[in-house]
């Protein structure tokens, strides 16, 4: 079975992105046939710093890399070196209708927070995240609760060309892993953790120093009480508790019970102490990476990634009755 995800090149990838996707696709590349792109396209639907997204998008390569996930076992590339990706999202684009991509909440959201700049690809990203899923006959798509929509979708897109012109796409279907799903941020525990947040106190860069780390945790926000335990009543210290949960390998009730005579400043001291043995290994592997090394990974993985690409798009073209070339 065939496994496709993918993390845009922009702001600070955090640890609610390892915990959310990364710490997933570590499982997942040792079960199945895994595809993990970094998604260039998707990130220019807001305005970026054309230097800062090349180099965040080398930064991300090198953070799957650190992190575990094994090119030897996946394939790793960039969206942009495949063109297959756009040239099927126009295609399914003709079958998207504005009214279905008027309903998407991520559209609304991002809407409000770019006025400015409400364009045509922020309208129609969900057509082109379509695309990338579909062009590699994917099957599962590991995301978070937040993009369930996004691959309800892809799956109707996908059923509607097969109806339209004959069996060609395999229909994906999202796995979503309740524990971890969403990390919030730090300072507000009511909205997810934001790579592209204003305020760096909002989350834990995985690139983050160890002071900077010591203080977005000390400054994060707790509720009233003193309490340490995972309550839906208490979103602020349920959602710290759920990082020192992950990052330590315990269940929920061995934390509770580790903290349970414990105060809100006792329990952040370790948080940020499991926090550091985290991401210190981590970041020693990160600084390691040659970029020599990342551009040759890329570089097979487009290969690898380009071969699958266009016999889909081949399929499609014929499908569809666009003459072949000559």
């Amino acid at each position: 079975m065939r496994v496709f995800s993918a993390i845009l090149p922009s702001g600070n990838l955090h640890i609610g992105n390892y915990i959310g996707a990364i710490k997933n696709w570590l499982e997942l590349q040792n079960q199945y046939q895994c595809i993990f792109s970094i998604a260039n396209y998707h990130a220019i639907t807001v305005k970026q710093d054309p230097e800062i997204l090349r180099q965040k998008s080398l930064e991300i390569a090198k953070i799957y890399l650190a992190a575990g996930i094994d090119p030897k076992k996946v394939i790793i590339f960039i969206q942009s070196h495949i063109n297959e990706h756009t040239e099927l999202a126009w295609i399914l684009g003709t079958l998207a209708t504005i009214s279905e991509l008027k309903r998407m909440t991520q559209f609304k959201e991002k809407s409000e927070q770019h006025k400015k700049n409400v364009n045509l690809g922020l309208f129609s990203y969900p057509v082109l995240q379509a695309a990338d899923i579909l062009l590699y006959q994917t099957e599962i798509v590991p995301v978070g609760e937040d993009q369930k929509q996004h691959i309800e979708f892809t799956a109707d897109l996908a059923k509607k060309f097969n109806k339209l012109f004959g069996e060609t796409f395999i229909i994906p279907k999202a796995l979503i892993k309740e524990e971890g799903c969403r990390i919030m941020g730090l300072d507000n525990p009511l909205k997810k953790m934001s790579k592209s947040a204003k305020s760096p106190l909002n989350y834990l860069g995985l690139l983050d120093t160890s002071e900077e780390i010591r203080k977005k945790i000390s400054k994060a926000v707790t509720d009233s009480g003193a309490e340490i335990k995972f309550s839906k009543d208490k979103p602020a210290i349920f959602n710290l508790l759920t990082i020192y949960q992950i990052l330590s390998f315990q269940s929920k009730k061995e934390v509770e019970e580790k903290f349970k005579n414990s105060n809100y400043a006792d329990f952040k001291k370790e948080l940020t102490k499991i926090v550091l043995e985290f991401l210190e290994p981590l970041q020693e592997r990160f600084y390691k990476i040659k970029d020599k090394e990342v551009y040759e990974i890329l570089q097979d993985g487009a290969n690898k990634a380009q071969g699958i690409a266009r016999e889909t798009m081949k399929k499609v073209k014929e499908r569809v009755g666009f003459l072949t070339s000559l």
